[in-house]
């Protein structure tokens, strides 16, 4: 009886062993699997042939859809040189602000190049390449109303657009200031000219593009708070795609690449207070 109770122990501790033996090999086919299922990791991207980019649509002179119906614009050229250097095609997914973290999320786009500003809140849930550019937050006004500091604001409605550097600037250190919130630029412009508020507050790169084409408005406040830098993003973790990216901006800002996406795409649309060095980051 014994003997027997030693066999079936011995069995079954064999069996047990089998399929521990077994289950730690699925868990790590599937730990395997699932780190090279990577939609957007460089290898996938390579395999397909594309590289699925966000852009903006409608900002001028950064990334939009001309009268031709061909997109244009700073990022957009960037983004077209990446997928050159990648040996792949581009597929361009046209963003808002606020739903550029939601696009890398479901795998829409790999890469996001929409006036990314990099902040502490926004770095918990995209990773950041190396930046190429910076700017800093503005406020544009009508000539005849300017705004010029601040304190003007207290009480008053200012327009914004949701989920950008210029609404987190004004919730957490202007908390006086009322706020008129849209979900693209086209719809805050449009506010504007209709005198829903009196003054926009947006990056202050495009505002002097916008002014300049709008002259009956000014930018009063050309700076406010430090200036912050705009970078690439990739989906959280994404390490394949960070690391390539990083390399590229390296290599193009050492070939002078900025400079030139910044004549080429930039400087017809600012005046002459703004020079390449106010914008661009080159080595």
């Amino acid at each position: 009886m014994k003997k027997q109770w030693k066999h079936l122990l011995a069995a079954g501790l064999l069996v047990a062993s089998v399929v521990g033996t077994s289950l730690g090999l699925v868990n790590h086919a599937t730990t395997t699997a699932h780190a090279d299922s990577n939609p957007s990791s460089v290898a996938a991207i390579k395999k397909r042939g594309t590289i699925k980019i966000a852009v903006f649509g409608d900002l001028p002179p950064y990334g939009w859809v001309n009268k031709d119906g061909q997109r244009v614009g700073y990022d957009v050229r960037l983004a077209r040189q990446i997928g050159k250097d990648l040996g792949v095609k581009v597929k361009f997914v046209q963003v808002n602000a606020n739903n550029r973290v939601d696009t890398l999320n479901a795998n829409k786009a790999d890469l996001v190049l929409a006036n990314f500003t990099v902040t502490p809140e926004r770095k918990h849930v995209v990773d950041f390449a190396k930046p190429y550019m910076k700017v800093s937050v503005g406020v544009v006004s009508p000539k005849d109303k300017p705004i010029t500091k601040v304190s003007q604001l207290k009480g008053k409605q200012l327009i914004v657009t949701k989920g950008t550097t210029a609404e987190n600037y004004f919730t957490s250190k202007q908390p006086g200031v009322k706020l008129l919130k849209f979900d693209s630029k086209t719809q805050q412009f449009n506010a504007l000219k209709n005198k829903r508020a009196v003054a926009l507050a947006d990056d202050n790169s495009y505002l002097y593009a916008w002014v300049k084409k709008n002259p009956n408005y000014t930018v009063g406040i050309k700076t406010l708070g430090p200036n912050q830098m705009i970078s690439p993003a990739v989906k959280k973790g994404n390490k394949s795609l960070l690391k390539w990216t990083n390399q590229e901006i390296t290599k193009l800002s050492k070939d002078g690449f900025f400079t030139d996406d910044y004549n080429q795409e930039l400087k017809p649309y600012f005046g002459d207070e703004v020079k390449p060095s106010d914008i661009v980051l080159e080595k």
